[in-house]
């Protein structure tokens, strides 16, 4: 760990997120593919605004204040989460810090999307003065968790689809279930393997490092940083109660947001009468819909939504459209007020901090 959070090969760690160009890509196209349809699906129904307007005007506002309760409280998680995660190179993080760049994080990324995602390490990693490598490689692990964990409610909500408010056939039941229990069989194994990375630090890097030798010099080097950068990220889960900690963190962190989920849908009367197993499904679906991310708009996760809420659910496009925007205003643009406060109250400059050299737009 270099002092003053000076960043070892930064040029290394920043060639990351530019090669993610290729899956943006990717799933830019996706969604002019999904936009599209929407907009068929709207022309062929007809589109009803007077129901979609229905949609706010019917809401309760109680329930609706719970979920963005809810909804904050994870960004309060995500900070002790981190806290944990950042002891093994800093064993005195400050807490309100932490929360603080955390909150700014995700404001950056609702303003600018997936280029703000790098914002909460690189502040993490300046103010706790550690290496931005570091706390890069606890972002990844942070998101590999988080993966991880929903795929494994998601798979073990499709799993019991018989059981929720889904209206599907025989067939397209027995394929969603079957989907389910291979994707929690997987995300089982592959958190397994996560585990024994950070119990086991030494002996995988030296195979990894052994593997790797089959690359160029060149290319060698350069993985062989990330590699390292990343098993020191997994450095908080060398001891069995740091485990069980990021684990059941990580857990309440994704209870939360289901109940977020279910306080929306008590909050319009359409959906009123769907269960933590539908809350789970659509949480599957919105988180990875939720990958493409566009500036001040959302865009994927809507989508996703839409298209959930329609084809499992039977629910009218116009309903799952408004629906899927009082989501996306909940679980993604509440945070912005409080997070422009703390970046005013900070001093922060949102394109001097994207413009540092340390952390390049995608």
């Amino acid at each position: 760990m270099n002092e003053g959070g000076s960043i070892p090969d930064s040029k290394t760690a920043t060639r990351l997120p530019r090669r993610l160009h290729g899956s943006l890509i990717l799933l830019g196209l996706l969604l002019i593919a999904a936009l599209l349809w929407f907009g068929y699906r709207s022309q062929q129904s007809g589109f009803q605004w007077s129901l979609f307007a229905a949609t706010f005007a019917q809401m309760d506002w109680g329930w609706l204040t719970a979920a963005v309760v809810l909804v904050l409280l994870t960004y309060l998680g995500r900070a002790v989460r981190w806290q944990l995660m950042l002891r093994p190179i800093q064993p005195h993080p400050n807490f309100w810090l932490l929360l603080d760049s955390t909150i700014v994080g995700f404001t950056a990324v609702v303003l600018f999307g997936r280029a703000g995602e790098l914002v909460r390490p690189y502040l993490i990693s300046t103010r706790e003065k550690v290496a931005f490598t570091s706390q890069l490689a606890t972002w990844f692990l942070e998101r590999i968790y988080d993966l991880l964990s929903v795929l494994l409610l998601f798979g073990f909500a499709l799993t019991r689809i018989t059981s929720t408010s889904t209206k599907l056939g025989i067939t397209m039941e027995w394929i969603l279930s079957t989907g389910g229990s291979m994707a929690g069989v997987l995300a089982a194994v592959c958190l397994s393997l996560l585990v024994v990375f950070g119990l086991f630090p030494v002996f995988v890097e030296n195979r990894l490092v052994a593997a790797l030798g089959v690359l160029p010099l060149t290319y060698q080097t350069r993985v062989t940083g990330l590699v390292k950068a990343f098993l020191s990220g997994t450095s908080s889960t060398r001891r069995g109660s740091f485990v069980f900690l990021l684990v059941f963190y990580t857990f309440c962190e994704w209870c939360l947001i289901v109940a977020c989920f279910l306080c929306l849908f008590r909050a319009v009367p359409f959906t009123h009468g769907l269960g933590i197993l539908d809350a789970l499904i659509v949480v599957g679906f919105v988180a990875f819909g939720s990958a493409l991310q566009i500036p001040g708009v959302g865009g994927g996760m809507q989508v996703a939504t839409v298209l959930v809420l329609t084809e499992l659910f039977q629910i009218p496009l116009e309903s799952a459209s408004g629906l899927a925007i009082l989501i996306w205003v909940v679980t993604f643009v509440s945070v912005v007020p409080i997070g422009l406060l703390l970046a005013l109250k900070d001093g922060l400059k949102w394109r001097k901090l994207l413009q540092t050299k340390e952390i390049q737009p995608l």
